[in-house]
């Protein structure tokens, strides 16, 4: 936790830097406290640093390309000339993301991750599953992560203005 906290720090100065204004000072004991309250509920002071990776992705304001491709990097194996994301890699990528909608009583079981395994898997067969197949199958937005491209579309929705004037 001594190890994340030190590196939210670090990414909320250069985001108060950037964007005066715009970041609240504890912002990174916002964040810390989140990431404990979701992968560090018996309080042993540990949490998994690509689980705390995975949440900031997700939670952050890139586009569900680029956050899908960081998800790859941060659980894909390497397997010779091909990096592949295995059964193991994606019940792990998975079942870190559950946490996020778990910390508001909306997390899905533990069967629902096995059949978005199983689904993404489908028609596969090798052990593992290359980038392009595992891109494919999140833009097909399976319902174990639904809730990851709602809120995308919700908080670009924030930044739209048009010129009509309502009465």
């Amino acid at each position: 936790m001594q190890q994340i906290s030190r590196m939210l720090m670090k990414l909320f100065q250069r985001a108060r830097l950037e964007k005066p204004g715009q970041v609240d000072p504890r912002a990174a004991e916002f964040t810390l406290s989140l990431l404990a309250a979701m992968y560090d509920r018996s309080g042993t002071g540990y949490v998994k640093t690509r689980s705390a990776a995975a949440a900031l992705i997700s939670l952050s304001g890139d586009t569900l390309l680029a956050k899908y491709r960081a998800f790859f990097q941060f659980y894909a194996v390497p397997d010779g000339k091909a990096t592949l994301i295995t059964h193991s890699a994606l019940r792990s990528l998975l079942t870190d993301l559950n946490q996020i909608p778990a910390i508001v009583g909306e997390g899905c079981t533990l069967s629902c991750v096995e059949i978005a395994i199983h689904d993404c898997f489908h028609g596969v067969l090798n052990a593992a599953v290359v980038e392009e197949k595992f891109l494919s199958w999140l833009r097909s937005e399976p319902a174990v992560l639904l809730w990851l491209p709602t809120c995308y579309r919700l908080s670009v929705t924030e930044m739209v203005s048009h010129q009509a004037r309502c009465r």
